[in-house]
């Protein structure tokens, strides 16, 4: 009898690294979590800062305020990053920075700490997300203009390739592409793209010797999203490998195989995760956890997997620690690590394949018509908006189902959410005042002319085309600069940027039918106040996640509506004075950072200071106790992610502004 060979491999591969996206509050709190998270086997760290720390503020910027250790931690200066990775050996743990516009920072802090401690830069390993052009297309976390952000990026990729030869300088993001709406299609096209634009630029700088660029394209990672579409996420993982690895050959002239290999990290899919019957997470998260690991020739070196409560708020650590033991089941009960590819021949993973790729270089194609990535910002950006809105429609009309949200509803309540913290984790409303006060101690014991004198040397870097910004950087950050005072040199030398919003490039929407009833009696309520209904739509703070407010300002333009929408990044003051400004007959705010207890009341307040009677609504991830908190305080509608019929939405606020138009009739 012949033996036939083992299907199996030699021997089992090794499981990828496993994280948690982690941080919140302050460097303490956060420092006590990741030893936590260690301790029950995470491999790998993956920090998630808050969004003063994202965008270039101290915690005492008027943009700052509601802010400050909401959606991650507050690193300031060096003292915060040596207390957040306090007892952690940096010679030996991979680190992930969820950072972009400030990447060149933080990544100059953690060197910084790392050499106070003793360590080498060149035993660093880790990854910078450093993806600019995904905060112009989706996520808004960015701080600069485009041409000196990409600098930036260069400028780091060539520091870590010559110096710190182990970290993943960028890690270009196509995460935040399909949570703002992406098909597989475009999120392939515009990652990869943006990729391009980076090693061109890298090039361009000439920072890095010529026989040294396979290293820079080696060292290019990405951060990628994984849907509940298993076989179709698949699909586009070998499609996005097959195409990098030829974009390596033939436009860069890279030979070697290790170099050419297509790197990711993932986060699956958190836009489908669900307010209603959240269980019904965890199963989608297992689902997508499996689109990047089944496929062994397409298998994720690292993976982070959300919370199941993440649609809800701050997961806690009870939660995260869920998230992560699911990854560990997969690896060790499983048997997915002992086989090689269970895909290959497969005729439908091909033909998907190879459709999937082809649409991708037609719509690259159309990107490098626009003159690359970055002159591209404007085109993709509508495209996303677009397909978003095909999205939110399909899900309204029905045709695409989401169990528990528009199909099988009935349920019974979630023991998950019965506890007093109602399943989610709120920070410490002390965290913003306690790191105010900590800064002011900072900036009072420091070396002030030696800080001076750093930040002079960086604005002169900054100026000079030909210098590397990361060895001002380092400088700045040994002196004891801040994060803030950094952003603001840059933001002196660069100049100021306001992303498109795509929604004024959006094509109007296909699908008048089903408008027409909303679109009715807008007509009718524009002709009794005498003037077309006129809705400000704005997003105080500085949470970037902008998909739904281009959603809602998009939709009540298609039902006829004049809607002012001037995009993310606004304090409560420029809101208000706009809506006087534009005498607006209601006020909707987003707001997704968890920072609607202090910012929307605001807006309340100062608008009824100057006498205005518009009425204000708000969304967001905003939790049951403080939609109640919101409504006392003035606000006349709360949405939260499980009002997604956005025509139910638009009919209710035509009717706030009917009731105070009749109210405003009525005879004193």
């Amino acid at each position: 009898m012949t033996e036939r060979p083992s299907p199996r491999l030699p021997q089992p591969d090794r499981p990828w690294m496993m994280r948690t996206y982690a941080g919140h509050s302050d460097a303490r709190r956060s420092n006590e979590l990741y030893r936590r998270n260690l301790a029950k086997g995470q491999t790998g760290l993956s920090v998630a800062f808050d969004l003063p720390t994202q965008t270039g503020y101290d915690p005492d910027h008027v943009l700052a305020r509601g802010e400050v250790g909401k959606v991650g931690v507050s690193i300031a200066h060096k003292g915060d990053m040596h207390m957040l990775l306090d007892g952690i050996p940096l010679d030996e743990m991979n680190t992930s920075m969820t950072i972009n516009a400030t990447a060149a920072w933080l990544l100059g802090l953690y060197a910084t700490v790392a050499e106070e401690n003793g360590i080498e830069r060149s035993s660093l390993k880790g990854t910078t997300q450093n993806d600019i052009i995904k905060e112009y297309l989706s996520r808004g976390t960015y701080a600069f203009p485009p041409e000196p952000s990409m600098r930036l990026i260069a400028d780091t990729v060539a520091f870590a390739v010559n110096e710190v030869p182990n970290w993943n300088p960028t890690n270009i993001c196509s995460y935040h592409l399909q949570e703002a709406g992406a098909t597989p299609v475009q999120e392939i096209a515009y990652a990869l793209s943006t990729g391009i634009a980076v090693l061109d630029e890298v090039k361009r700088r000439g920072q890095v010797e010529e026989p040294d660029f396979p290293k820079v394209f080696g060292r290019i990672s990405f951060f990628v999203n994984a849907g509940i579409r298993l076989v179709e996420e698949i699909a586009k993982l070998r499609a996005m490998g097959r195409l990098w690895t030829q974009i390596g050959r033939e436009r860069y002239g890279v030979t070697d195989e290790k170099m050419l290999r297509f790197r990711y990290g993932v986060q699956v899919n958190s836009l489908g995760l669900t307010e209603a019957q959240p269980e019904n997470n965890i199963q989608r998260i297992v689902l997508e956890a499996l689109a990047v690991t089944l496929s062994r020739d397409a298998r994720a070196r690292a993976i982070q997997l959300p919370a199941w409560n993440e649609a809800m708020g701050l997961p806690r650590p009870w939660d995260q620690q869920w998230s992560l033991r699911i990854q560990q089941v997969l690896a060790f009960e499983t048997d997915l690590l002992e086989y090689p590819d269970v895909f290959e021949g497969s005729k439908v993973m091909e033909g998907l394949v190879e459709e999937l790729s082809e649409g991708a270089r037609e719509e690259m194609a159309v990107v490098e018509e626009h003159g690359g990535a970055v002159e591209a910002v404007p085109y993709m950006k509508a495209r996303l908006v677009e397909s978003h809105r095909e999205r939110v429609a399909r899900i309204e009309r029905g045709e695409q189902k989401v169990v528990g949200q528009n199909a099988y509803t009935e349920t019974e309540d979630s023991p998950l959410t019965a506890g007093a913290d109602g399943g989610i984790l709120t920070p410490d409303p002390e965290v913003e005042r306690e790191c105010i006060e900590s800064l002011e101690r900072w900036r009072a014991e420091r070396d002030e002319a030696a800080v001076r004198e750093a930040l002079g040397d960086l604005a002169r870097a900054a100026r000079s085309d030909e210098e590397n910004i990361m060895l001002a950087t380092i400088a700045a950050a040994k002196a004891g600069a801040t994060t803030g005072e950094w952003s603001e040199v840059l933001r002196e030398v660069f100049g100021d940027y306001r992303a498109p919003t795509g929604v004024d490039g959006a094509a109007p929407a296909a699908d008048r039918e089903a408008l027409a009833e909303v679109r009715k009696r807008v007509d009718e309520v524009s002709k009794e106040i005498g003037h077309r209904i006129r809705i400000l739509v704005g997003k105080p703070g500085l949470d970037g996640h902008s998909n739904g407010s281009e959603q809602i300002a998009l939709r009540a333009r298609d039902v006829g509506m004049e809607v002012v929408y001037q995009g993310i990044r606004l304090t409560p003051e420029q809101i208000a004075a706009s809506a006087i400004q534009e005498d607006v007959d209601v006020v909707g705010l987003s707001i997704l950072s968890g920072s609607h207890l202090e910012l929307v009341p605001e807006v309340v307040r100062l608008l009824a200071a100057e006498g205005s009677e518009a009425p204000v609504v708000a969304g967001g991830i905003i939790p049951l106790a403080d939609a109640k908190r919101l409504k006392e305080a003035g606000v006349a509608g709360v949405y939260t992610p499980k009002d997604f019929d956005i025509n139910r939405i638009m009919s209710e606020i035509v009717e706030l502004v009917a009731q105070r138009a009749a109210a405003a009739a009525q005879p004193a």
